[in-house]
């Protein structure tokens, strides 16, 4: 098969075409995505330091069973035998993560050649095989020797994250012309030195949001950085996990709940990288803990510098009302005002509620705001609680009805003129599931974590016929 056309997608928010079942434009990209840190193993190899993961999930207590990524799927060592199932199941983009602590050990100075040999072994392979490769920069790997000099909450860590940019745009830009920034910084704020559940463990709501905009500058420095190393032609990309909010009950008390948290989960991102401001109620809110002294003059025109599209991560939705959590959360300032009630209806295995009216939600808030923006969805999956049977199959009827419905949500974005130009499937494989270690289960790919054996579950059936047919079968 000859190498894909790597360019971005031309459609440009068409209808989608007519036809049996429901049926995606031309052009539509079908992907699956992966992070390096989730997959990869060889933690030690070819010089790659310990990354803040390596170090959290080293720590008793913070990641379930003790689990580490040491070994996790992996996939450098079977890298052509999984781009080998992904053209087996006709995707043509693929959504992978560079380890800032392969490519860039301690997190400064020179590359290691091996650390980018993999990547460049990658996406030949990608591109021998009709799959156009997306990389993503970031996906919460902060080198361990970043995190000891203070980590995001640090403007320094931001300045390293361009040069270690520089260094992968050169190795790859002349056959990767995708890219994303980073992915779901949110999660690395306020997870990471909110409330603590993810590395690298952290606990302060000053830190939290010094690091939301220290991410906010790293994202913007990084794209200036590549649009002077690639070519015109190059898309450039940020990844939010945006949230799709809704007020308990139709008072002015929860509707201002809903506000206080859309000021710290997407506003914060969305307003300094795409208006080149700070939301002043989130100011407002968030005095008690900060100024926001740390935002200084000519950040925000760096972190608003255009981007060509926007990544979309969804998966389940947010019910609000006034009063205070019952237990800690990564909401700066909105702790006391706050509580969150459980979805109605099922649940995945996370025991995150299933409701694909809000990813329609979410992606026709960007067509209202952000009109002239294409959005890709570059995650959205389920965790269920499958294995193999007796016969060696693997069968998830949970997650096959859970990807229709939130393709479907999709198509009708779509219809209803949201540009969505593709679909990225979260996972291809399972994988190490953060926090939870090895216990859940994302991927449409089932492994056998002591053999490493691959089993395409029903779900990968599934998606490939969506992908052959460029649609839904309905009927």
């Amino acid at each position: 098969m000859t190498a894909v056309d790597a360019r971005p997608a031309t459609s440009t928010g068409t209808r989608p075409e007519p036809g049996t079942g429901l049926r995606f434009p031309t052009g539509f990209r079908w992907g699956t995505a992966t992070a390096a840190y989730q997959i990869e193993g060889a933690a030690t190899e070819n010089g790659r330091t310990p990354s803040i993961w390596d170090t959290f999930s080293r720590t008793p207590g913070k990641v379930r069973n003790g689990d580490t990524g040491d070994i996790a799927a992996d996939h450098l060592h079977r890298m052509p035998d999984d781009v080998k199932l992904m053209k087996e199941l006709g995707v043509t983009d693929y959504r992978f993560s560079v380890s800032w602590p392969r490519v860039q050990p301690m997190g400064r100075g020179p590359a290691v050649e091996r650390g980018l040999d993999f990547y460049r072994r990658l996406v030949d392979e990608l591109l021998a095989n009709g799959i156009r490769p997306v990389a993503t920069l970031y996906h919460w790997d902060l080198p361990q020797e970043l995190e000891d000099a203070g980590g995001w909450p640090e403007r320094d860590t931001a300045h390293r994250f361009a040069e270690y940019t520089d260094l992968v745009a050169r190795a790859l830009g002349d056959r990767v012309t995708t890219w994303t920034t980073l992915n779901e910084p949110w999660c690395g704020a306020f997870l990471g030195y909110g409330n603590g559940v993810h590395a690298p463990g952290r606990t302060s709501d000053l830190a939290a949001l010094r690091a939301a905009h220290h991410f906010n500058l790293a994202h913007g420095s990084a794209v200036r950085v590549l649009r002077d190393r690639l070519p015109s032609a190059a898309e450039v990309s940020l990844t939010l996990n945006l949230h799709a909010l809704r007020p308990l009950t139709d008072t002015k008390a929860d509707r201002d709940a809903v506000r206080r948290i859309d000021a710290v989960a997407n506003r914060i991102f969305l307003d300094p990288v795409f208006h080149g401001r700070l939301p002043q109620d989130l100011v407002e809110d968030t005095s008690g803990v900060t100024d926001w002294s740390f935002v200084r003059d000519g950040d925000l025109e760096v972190t608003s510098t255009p981007i060509d599209s926007l990544g979309v991560n969804y998966y389940s939705p947010s019910v609000v009302s006034a009063g205070s959590s019952a237990s800690p959360a990564p909401w700066a300032g909105a702790e006391e005002h706050v509580a969150f009630t459980p979805a109605a209806g099922p649940r995945t295995a996370m025991d995150w509620p299933v409701d694909a009216n809000g990813l329609y939600e979410l992606l026709t808030r960007l067509r209202d705001e952000l009109p002239h923006l294409p959005l890709l969805v570059t995650e959205n999956g389920a965790a269920y609680d499958d294995y193999a049977d007796p016969e060696g199959q693997v069968h998830d009827p949970e997650r096959v009805a859970y990807l229709d419905a939130h393709l479907t949500a999709v198509h009708r974005a779509i219809e209803d003129g949201v540009d969505v130009r593709g679909y990225f499937l979260w996972s291809l494989l399972d994988n190490f599931e953060w926090a939870y270690g090895y216990s859940k289960r994302f991927g449409i790919v089932h492994v056998d974590f002591a053999s490493q054996r691959r089993t395409v579950k029903d779900s990968a059936r599934w998606y490939a016929a969506v992908i052959a047919r460029n649609g839904l079968a309905r009927g």
